[in-house]
């Protein structure tokens, strides 16, 4: 005898990517569980920006009118770390940290990513407040402001890219020394170049104040841009035999990994899709719901034809 699953989709990860994807599910009537850990990748940063009708918006603020939204529609949101999945489609089972285990026709994996920052003192403690990486998200709010670039392998293309917001860029070259023509680019931007190494952050009455470095000298500034490692959140899949795939920018890796999909979010894993940061590392808020959003009506259409396909099998046997 073959037990219904409980849920139509189970939801693991309740950023704006899987909040988004409840929504639409829910509101196509579908049975729809959302796992969160309770762990936003955004809780350090105040506000969220380049979110329409949302400006601004604190991050956690916009996940808890998610939740009651979802929540609105009929969908469950249920605290909780996911262990452990198994199974195959029409018939998946998490099991949690706790060793409850709740079924499923669908997956879908919006457990976004890690950032891995470099091993400098102080850098992580400020990490989301005057520590950064995106200037669409935080480029407006240094403007008026000296910006610090720490070195990597694409420290002249961050340099080059904060100089649109800000006048007072320095790059802090460390082991990534520029070519000569990437130091002309840089001189012509008015950016200059600090090739001593970084021994860490000053900060007074909990502001950044600027870069100490390993000679003793402080540059002062307000803001430091790093470049973090993206690493997909996504260990738990590799008990369905999927692995993450290495972001490149040409031949060169991004320090990116992601879990590759189509377009519609289905991964190589039959029933198993996946959306927003975990999918996509380089994608914003707002790109993220909006992702939640497409694959969600992906997986819609794909239980629409196995609906039908039961259905006919079943009228056949009548």
């Amino acid at each position: 005898m073959t037990t219904t699953p409980e849920y139509d989709v189970i939801i693991i990860g309740g950023g704006a990517a899987g909040l988004a994807s409840a929504v639409t599910l829910a509101r196509a009537r579908r049975r729809v569980l959302v796992v969160d850990a309770g762990a936003p990748r955004n809780a350090p940063a105040e506000h969220a920006h380049n979110y329409l009708g949302l400006e601004g918006v604190p991050p956690l603020e916009l996940l808890q009118k998610g939740r009651e939204e979802a929540a609105s529609y009929g969908a469950e949101l249920r605290e909780g770390f996911a262990a452990k999945v198994s199974g195959s489609i029409d018939s998946f089972a998490v099991t949690l940290a706790d060793d409850a285990e709740i079924t499923a026709r669908r997956l879908l994996i919006t457990t976004g990513l890690t950032d891995e920052l470099p091993d400098i003192p102080g850098l992580a403690e400020r990490w989301g407040r005057d520590v950064l990486h995106c200037p669409f998200c935080h480029g407006w709010e240094v403007r008026n402001d000296t910006v610090g670039i720490i070195g990597s392998p694409f420290g002249v293309h961050q340099a080059l890219m904060w100089r649109q917001w800000t006048d007072s860029v320095v790059l802090f070259a460390g082991d990534f020394e520029p070519t000569e023509e990437e130091y002309e680019k840089l001189a012509a931007r008015d950016i200059g170049v600090v090739t001593d190494k970084i021994a860490g952050l000053a900060v007074h009455e909990d502001a950044l104040t600027g870069v100490q470095l390993v000679s003793g000298t402080t540059v002062p500034l307000q803001a430091v841009v790093t470049k973090p490692t993206f690493r997909a959140n996504a260990s738990i899949l590799s008990d369905l035999g999927l692995d993450v795939t290495e972001a490149m920018m040409g031949e060169v890796p991004m320090g990116a990994t992601f879990v590759a999909t189509d377009e519609k979010g289905a991964t190589s894993v039959a029933g198993v899709h996946a959306a927003g940061n975990v999918a996509a590392p380089m994608e914003n808020l707002i790109g993220s719901a909006a992702a939640g959003v497409r694959v969600a009506g992906g997986i819609i259409a794909d239980l629409i034809d196995a609906d039908v396909k039961l259905a006919v099998q079943e009228r056949a046997r009548a």
